[in-house]
């Protein structure tokens, strides 16, 4: 009978490991996977993994690697805060959609109004929006006991429902011929989010991705607010006993996640996406879920967890036009990640034994 032994003391390079192995699983997978599929995997996992960096259009792909990483780091800094502490926000990708959505609504209730202090407003904005939706699940299980993961998680549905309903009313541009999605803030300088020095994808949310990381390391191990995150996350018995307020502690963490996230969705707005539409969720919000475990909770992992799963979005991308690869391979690709990712963090924690238990 095959069972699992909870280790006693596992070997800290096990847990430095586990993210490497999940990884090379994940490649033989989906090499695997393509060859079922009829595609010749050694061509697919180059074009993945390698063609980005080093291949003949990567000159344009290797900027976009910081365009991608961006909303996913400075996404899954907010979620591992909460991750930490056993408070899990998994409806990240809504705070990002009403976050997106708020900032730009604030760009076009100026436009066409210039001035240094539009964009700056469409931070707070965005991060005021993701904030109060990630202050719905808050209060619903201070209040009532209600699970957080499954209300945020419906809340991306009724965020998205909220997009098409702007991209068609309120926000529609009047130039736009009828067509549903507000106007290009691309087009408009003062709101826009172009790239801070030419050829690089380094834009403001990347800056904010990088403050991010370092200021999440600062929250984690310099601050109390950090050791309470911690407390709450190994012992929530004794972290009352510490003096954490378990409400304070869940307002903040999905307070914070929330308007991280929103932040996220308005310089994607502002940049990268360039308007509002009826499919502004880019699922980046579900992806940094897996960023902020490959990262290890982590700021440092996370950043790199960030450029990795990047790298599978643009590779993605490249296969499709390549190899004709379905549009849907990347989504499958990462869901494996995460799928290898959470096997071999069972292993850090047991090990496998044959026969009966004692």
């Amino acid at each position: 009978m095959l069972r699992l032994e909870p280790r006693t003391a596992a070997p800290w390079w096990l847990g430095l490991a586990a993210p490497v192995l999940a990884v090379l699983a994940t490649m033989l997978a989906g090499g695997l996977l393509f060859a079922l599929m009829g595609f010749d995997p050694v061509a697919a996992i180059r074009t993945i993994f390698w063609d980005p960096l080093f291949g003949p259009a990567a000159g344009y792909s290797r900027p976009q690697l910081l365009v991608k990483a961006g909303p996913l780091v400075l996404i899954a800094c907010g979620l591992a805060v909460g991750f930490r502490a056993g408070i899990w926000n998994i409806g990240a990708e809504g705070q990002y959609i009403v976050g997106g959505i708020c900032g730009a609504a604030v760009a076009l209730a100026a436009y066409p109004a210039e001035g240094a202090w539009i964009f700056p407003a469409m931070v707070l904005a965005g991060a005021a929006g993701g904030w109060a939706w990630g202050m719905i699940p808050a209060v619903l299980r201070n209040r009532f006991g209600a699970s957080e993961i499954l209300v945020s998680l419906m809340l991306v549905y009724v965020a998205q429902k909220l997009a098409a309903w702007a991209a068609f009313g309120p926000m529609r541009n009047p130039e736009g011929f009828g067509m549903p999605g507000s106007r290009n803030l691309q087009q408009y300088p003062p709101a826009a989010n172009p790239e801070l020095i030419a050829g690089t994808g380094i834009h403001w949310g990347v800056v904010a991705a990088g403050v991010a990381v370092l200021a999440t390391w600062l929250l984690m191990s310099r601050h109390i607010r950090g050791f309470h995150i911690r407390a709450a996350g190994m012992a929530p018995r004794a972290a009352r006993f510490a003096g954490v307020r378990p409400e304070a502690l869940v307002a903040f963490c999905l307070g914070l996640s929330g308007a991280l996230a929103g932040m996220a969705g308005l310089f994607e707005a502002a940049g990268p996406g360039g308007q509002i539409t009826d499919s502004f969720g880019s699922g980046y919000g579900f992806t940094a879920i897996i960023v902020a475990f490959l990262g290890r909770l982590h700021p440092l992992g996370i950043l790199l967890a960030g450029l990795l799963l990047a790298l599978t979005y643009i590779g993605g991308e490249l296969a499709q036009l390549m190899l004709s690869l379905p549009a849907a391979t990347v989504q499958v690709f990462q869901g494996m990640l995460l799928f290898f990712l959470l096997a071999f963090d069972t292993l850090t924690r047991f090990r496998i034994r044959w026969g009966k238990a004692a």
